[in-house]
């Protein structure tokens, strides 16, 4: 099938403005396509936080003279399938349709970025609505204990003029309260070619798919490219106090390894072995043998251009501080390396993942925006699966007897108890523990950072 062969090789060129496109082409009547403009949550001024959220709402409420009901016939009309949104580190904009209507559903999208009419009396409502996203935290504890993870892991230093990692999209009550027209316009300025990439999939020569891309995304401003720093505050622990929580969320964030550093695909297997699915070592441990958690995982996340380990439990108040131990424990026996069974069944599934994960347009422009953002370069499917299948039980063992994520675990916990789940020993509170309102952090997660397999 030439979706799993992909025979053609990608291509990846730029723009004279600045932004990157990377195109494959894929035989058949439709297209994907996937703009990543490198201004998220993280970007919002400090004071503003929301400002990323509420624009990329903005911006469809009417551009190059069409109303916001005119501009979504005109999308409508086109038959395609919308989506992106506002991450820490970006904001998409992924269409999908037919080839012959991929030229316009282009040329409109860069008219919402370039041309938006940003009227001034939907700007209210927005912020209104942002509100209630942050209202609805209190019905999400996972939600807020992403967000209070990022503040904890990721803290903003003092002083900084962007806002950081420590607030969602829908931002906080004090940022969109200092949201103003001319604000919002001023930070438009950052959203262009800088830094922007595009991911492609259709069935055009290479020399059209430039001509293309040049035509109708050549025209964006040039935009700001300023990428934030990601640097983990190790061995912090906090605690936020919900005494109406039924269970207690845990979160733990520790160092991984960074894409295109030569033992990242070995950290994948290795992180596939440890958490991906009913035979990894957490769900067996966790909750098949003592059934201490009704969710657990374990997951790499890219941000700042750096990759570290996300782990995530849900347990009883009862039993959570069991539910940290043995994850812990997990963690702290993974220099011990892997046996040949477990290293088979994870590259065995990753191969899987690759394969599969590229069957869908949409998903294959997504990942040639990522790799072209994250990696610097475009990693085909025969790449990836060659890389995979050279990967050895002693290549991965050998990394795994230098990666120790465990000790320098930042810890963060909700749940009805005063302090967290404690590790120290009875009646002695966890270094860094605190208590708090949740209604205090009113700010439910945005997308996730970036998360990779393979």
């Amino acid at each position: 099938m030439p979706a799993r062969s992909h025979p053609i090789p990608a291509h990846l060129w730029t723009l004279p403005g600045g932004l990157t496109v990377a195109f494959e082409r894929r035989s058949g009547p439709g297209f994907a396509f996937d703009l990543r403009v490198p201004v998220g949550s993280a970007h919002d001024p400090a004071g503003q936080e929301g400002a990323s959220g509420v624009l990329e709402e903005w911006l469809f409420k009417g551009a190059a003279g069409l109303d916001a009901r005119a501009l979504q016939d005109a999308f409508d009309d086109l038959g395609v399938r919308r989506g992106g949104g506002v991450g820490p580190e970006a904001t998409r904009f992924s269409v999908s349709g037919l080839l012959a209507d991929l030229r316009a559903a282009l040329t409109l999208t860069a008219r919402v970025l370039n041309s938006p009419d940003l009227p001034e009396d939907e700007l209210p409502i927005l912020t209104d609505l942002a509100r209630q996203d942050l209202e609805g935290l209190l019905d999400s504890p996972a939600d807020l204990l992403a967000t209070l993870a990022r503040q904890t892991a990721f803290p903003t230093p003092p002083g900084a003029p962007l806002s950081g990692y420590g607030h969602p999209a829908s931002g906080t009550p004090q940022g969109l309260e200092a949201l103003t027209p001319a604000s919002l316009r001023s930070h438009l300025e950052r959203y262009g070619q800088a830094g922007s990439v595009l991911g492609l999939v259709a069935d055009l020569d290479p020399e059209q798919a430039r001509d293309l891309t040049a035509s109708a995304l050549g025209g964006l401003r040039p935009g700001v490219h300023e990428p934030i720093p990601a640097v983990l505050r190790t061995r912090a622990r906090a605690h936020t106090t919900d005494p109406d929580a039924e269970q207690t969320h845990l979160s733990l964030t520790m160092p991984g390894v960074p894409p295109g550093h030569p033992d990242w695909m070995a950290w994948q297997v290795a992180l596939t072995a440890l958490s991906g699915g009913s035979a990894s070592r957490l769900f067996h441990a966790v909750r098949e043998e003592r059934g201490l958690a009704y969710a657990v995982s374990a997951n790499p996340v890219i941000l700042g251009g750096q990759g570290f380990l996300g782990a995530y439990a849900g347990s009883t108040p009862a039993r959570a501080p069991e539910t940290l131990q043995v994850i812990l424990a997990e963690l702290e026996r993974l220099p011990q390396g892997l046996t040949p069974a477990e290293f088979g069944r994870a590259r065995a599934g990753l191969d899987a993942s690759v394969v599969f994960g590229a069957e869908s347009m949409r998903a294959r422009a997504h990942a040639l925006t990522r790799d072209a953002a994250v990696f610097g370069r475009i990693r085909s499917v025969p790449e990836l699966r060659e890389s995979l299948s050279k990967l050895t039980l002693d290549d991965v063992n050998a990394f795994l007897a230098r990666y120790h994520p465990a000790p320098d675990a930042t810890t963060v916990t909700i749940g009805p108890d005063t302090h967290g789940p404690d590790t120290h020993g009875p009646g002695e509170p966890p270094p860094g523990a605190n208590s708090a309102d949740p209604s205090a952090h009113p700010q439910p997660s945005d997308h996730p950072s970036e998360t990779l397999h393979a």
